[in-house]
Parts: C-alpha cells; sequence; structure tokens
C-alpha cells in the first residue's frame, strides 16, 4: 500500500499557493476517462444527495451511470421515484436521455452479497453448508466491517460486470455515514484477518486432526472458550470455518483487486462537508487518509453553505457587509422600533456573518491542503425528495 501526498484527480485543478481552486464537477463527470467516483464523509452532510445529483447529473449528459448507495437512509430511492431499493440496478424513469445516457439505482443488500460470493467461490454442496451455518448467518448479518467489505465487494462486481458487457461507463458510490466512512479501506484486512486469525485457527485445531495431535493447551483454550460462549456456538463455528477454509484466499484476492481499483487512475474520490468545524476537520480526516493510500482525490463538495439575501445593497450597489448592516440597523430601529427595514437589515447581518465565519473555516481548510480543490453549494430552501431537486444539486454543484 503506498503513501504520500494527496493524489489529485487528472481533471481537478491545483492550487497556486493562495488557496485551492474551485473543483470542476462537469469535467469531471464528463470525461470518459473518469469510470468511478466515491462521495465519502461524515453523516449528516448529504453525501447521499450529493452522489445521486451526480450520477443524474451525468446520465442526462450522456453517461450510462450506475449509483450505488451503502447508505441505510432510503432518501436516495425516494428522490429517484423508486419504491425500493436492492441488491439490483434498477433503471430510474424521468431523466432526460436526449444525450443518450441512462442511470440505474442499487442499494446494497449486505448478506446477500456476501451468498453471491459463497456461491461464486464455492461448490454446491459446500456453499449451501455455508449458507445454512449459523455463524455464517450471524457474521454475514452484523459482524463489524462486513458492510464495509461487501461494500467494496459489490463495487467490484459491478465494474467487472460494466466492463465485461459495457453496461455502464460511470459508477457513483455513496459510502456509509460518519467517520466510518473510510472503513472499506480497512475492512478487507480487518475481516480476512479475523476469519484467517490465530485464534479461528487454534479452535479448529480438534477439528483438522487426530484428537492425539491436539495439545493441551489447545484442549484449555477451546474448554475456556466453550464455557463462556457454548458448546453449540464453537461446533458451528469451527464447522463454518472448516468449510469456508479454501475460500480465504479467494476472499483476500478479491479485496486486493477492488482496493487496486479504488487507486487507479479511473477512480475519483469526492470527499463531502458541510461548513461546520467538525465537519471540516472529518474532511481534513479523510484527505490525509486517502493520502496515505495514495487514494485519487477529485475535490472537497462543502454542502448547504449559507448564501448572503439580496437587496441588502448599500448607495454605491454593492452588497453591505456584517458591520454596515448592523449599523444601519441600529439607526433604522432607533428611528422606528418596530420597523421592518431594521428586522431585515439584521437578517443580513446575521446572514453575512454565517457567510463570513464559512468562508474563514473553508480558507482555513484550503490553506492546509493547498492541492485540493473546493466547490460551495448554497443551501436550498427545502428538502431534495424528487428528480427536479437533484437537478438543482447537480446545478448548484457544476456552477459553484
Amino acid at each position: 500500500m503506498s503513501r504520500g501526498r494527496p493524489r489529485v484527480g487528472p481533471l481537478a485543478r491545483t492550487g497556486d499557493g493562495t488557496g485551492a481552486d474551485a473543483l470542476d464537477v462537469d469535467a469531471l463527470i464528463g470525461d470518459p476517462a473518469t469510470r468511478i467516483v466515491v462521495c465519502c464523509g461524515s453523516g449528516g452532510v448529504g453525501k447521499t444527495t450529493t452522489s445521486a445529483a451526480l450520477a443524474l447529473r451525468a446520465a442526462e449528459q450522456g453517461r450510462r451511470v450506475v449509483v450505488l448507495t451503502i447508505d441505510p437512509a432510503r432518501r436516495l430511492a425516494q428522490s429517484m421515484g423508486i419504491e425500493e431499493l436492492d441488491n439490483t440496478p434498477r433503471p430510474v424513469v424521468g431523466i432526460d436521455d436526449a444525450a443518450g445516457g441512462a442511470l440505474d439505482a442499487m442499494m446494497l443488500d449486505m448478506k446477500r452479497t456476501f451468498d453471491e460470493v459463497v456461491e461464486s467461490q464455492a461448490s454446491g454442496d459446500k456453499a449451501a453448508q455455508i449458507l445454512a451455518n449459523p455463524f455464517y448467518v450471524a457474521l454475514s448479518s452484523s459482524f463489524a466491517g462486513t458492510q464495509e467489505y461487501m461494500a467494496m465487494e459489490k463495487l467490484g462486481q459491478v465494474h467487472r460486470a460494466a466492463e465485461a458487457d459495457g453496461t455502464y461507463d460511470l459508477v457513483v458510490v455513496d459510502t456509509p455515514p460518519s467517520r466510518s466512512a473510510l472503513d472499506f479501506l480497512d475492512a478487507p484486512e480487518r475481516l480476512s484477518s479475523f476469519l484467517d486469525g490465530r485464534f479461528i485457527r487454534l479452535l479448529l485445531a480438534p477439528a483438522r486432526g487426530p484428537a492425539r495431535f491436539m495439545t493441551a493447551g489447545v484442549g484449555l483454550v477451546t474448554g475456556a472458550v466453550t464455557k463462556l460462549i457454548g458448546a453449540q456456538v464453537l461446533r458451528d463455528m469451527q464447522t463454518f470455518v472448516a468449510a469456508f477454509d479454501t475460500l480465504f484466499g479467494g476472499f483476500r484476492a478479491r479485496a486486493e483487486r477492488t482496493f487496486a481499483l479504488l487507486q487507479a487512475d479511473g477512480t475519483a474520490f469526492l470527499v463531502v462537508a458541510a461548513p461546520e468545524p467538525d465537519a471540516l476537520r472529518e474532511a481534513a480526516y479523510f484527505t490525509e487518509r486517502l493520502a496515505e493510500d495514495a487514494m485519487p482525490l477529485a475535490g472537497l463538495v462543502v454542502n448547504r453553505c449559507s448564501a448572503v439575501p439580496t437587496g441588502a445593497e448599500g448607495p454605491d450597489g454593492a452588497v453591505l457587509s456584517t458591520d454596515e448592516a448592523t449599523t444601519a440597523a441600529t439607526r433604522v430601529a432607533k428611528r422606528d422600533p418596530v420597523s421592518v427595514t431594521a428586522g431585515l437589515l439584521r437578517l443580513h447581518a446575521d446572514r453575512a456573518r454565517a457567510v463570513e465565519r464559512e468562508g474563514r473555516l473553508v480558507e482555513r481548510f484550503s490553506a492546509a491542503h493547498p492541492d485540493v480543490p473546493v466547490v460551495a453549494v448554497p443551501a436550498l430552501a427545502g428538502d431534495v425528495h424528487d428528480l427536479d431537486g437533484l437537478r438543482e444539486v447537480g446545478r448548484l454543484l457544476a456552477d459553484g
């Protein structure tokens, strides 16, 4: 795994020392060389909406796109007019296909994806034995890291199928919320290490050879574990790992291929954040982590930025600053305490103050990461719940 500075994507301009340049979203999604866009960031910053808006905009510009969400929320399906998303790509109806593009959407089904891997790697009887094992059912449904591993697996599946049959020329991936959004980079190693670890091998010792070869130490450990988790659970674990043993190498190889795919030139990562201190600190963490793993970073999207309301201009036509609006509001209120104009000026001052605060936060991020292009997206008046809302978000991303 290579380490170093962020690999800024081929369509993302680097800074000139005075701060990051603007991110050219249309150039990113319009370039045929861009085959995968991964949106990552902390929870509640609009990754799902950003992913869907990028996918829709790319499709309406002529790309054949599939958007994969691994966020458990159902907003993506609702905004795209699909009753329910699952592990199968479903066409989004109502897009403008005049440019020849198309858009499908899907949501990761963690257990079904794990089942598909087992079925593809094992013979019929062995696959059936694994799928019916209670320990496997628990592992595939709730084990920490399984969702992230299967997200990488599903991305690899979709990309391989698209390369083979030409179904899609762009895959947009929406990652899980919270700081664990980058866990999908670690999940394959973590899951493989667990399944192939010394503890599991120790539990397998009685099942792998004659009892006379089981040492006293192994017997003590097995006895202790039996008392802790129960004999049946231990037998389920041993049966599962014995059946799964021949698949370890396949899992590792598949994970390594997908990891290499994420590092390839055709992949672009977008870090999504809100204009708040915590969210931008997380964005800085993501940026630095992507740099450590030599992942190609396209830029930062700052969602839901404040905008100064229009209509509060001074005599010279310039928009009033925070101090000017506050002074004017105080002067007007002295003449008329219930003046509507004074209230509007105070509102303008509050909004201008928020814009200045957010601008300082973004400038601080850019000063620390001058090679990362940035696009700021203003907040919408309401929630995004249909294709028109996604189109507006896409337009704001492109015009930012």
